[in-house]
């Protein structure tokens, strides 16, 4: 079975109109939040979205409190979806991905974690499918070995495939 490790750019997609916007909605339809794993950090990222939106003029006050209301339900709320808390080694480790992969910290953070859960996932016989839309990230898990999803420039079918392993 896979398991869908979605970053902040994914995340928010679900919320906010965006391009990958529909395959991120598709994948929540396809598959139940207890196969959805984040980094818990991430969702101020996410709420930052919401707040860049609202400064820009894109969406009135009243819209953030609902999209905010919903993201916290749903991430904050629910214990469904696995929210990852980074241990203080993992942050250690992750420095080394900065370098290796010239990513800033937040990502390193979560490509570490995602590593991680990578490698206890697969010791059950699962996987795990990184969902971004940060090419530098994705890139850098390719190079870990991790595989990676990208609900911009991705194709459904590619995203059934993983849903639905043949």
């Amino acid at each position: 079975m896979n398991f869908f490790w979605l970053d902040a750019s994914a995340y928010a997609k679900r919320y906010v109109a965006e391009k990958g916007t529909q395959l991120v909605n598709y994948l929540f339809t396809r598959v139940s939040l207890r196969r959805m794993i984040c980094l818990f950090d991430g969702g101020g990222e996410v709420i930052f979205v919401f707040v860049r939106r609202r400064n820009e003029g894109k969406i009135t006050t009243t819209h953030f409190n609902q999209l905010r209301a919903h993201f916290e339900t749903e991430f904050v709320d629910l214990d469904e979806v696995e929210q990852v808390f980074q241990t203080e080694d993992q942050t250690t480790d992750s420095w080394d991905l900065i370098e290796k992969h010239s990513i800033n910290s937040t990502d390193a953070i979560l490509l570490q974690c995602a590593l991680d859960r990578t490698n206890e996932l697969r010791i059950e016989g699962d996987n795990l499918i990184l969902v971004s839309s940060d090419k530098r990230l994705l890139r850098a898990a390719q190079n870990e070995g991790v595989l990676t999803f990208n609900p911009e420039t991705d194709s459904q079918a590619a995203l059934d495939v993983f849903i639905d392993p043949p």
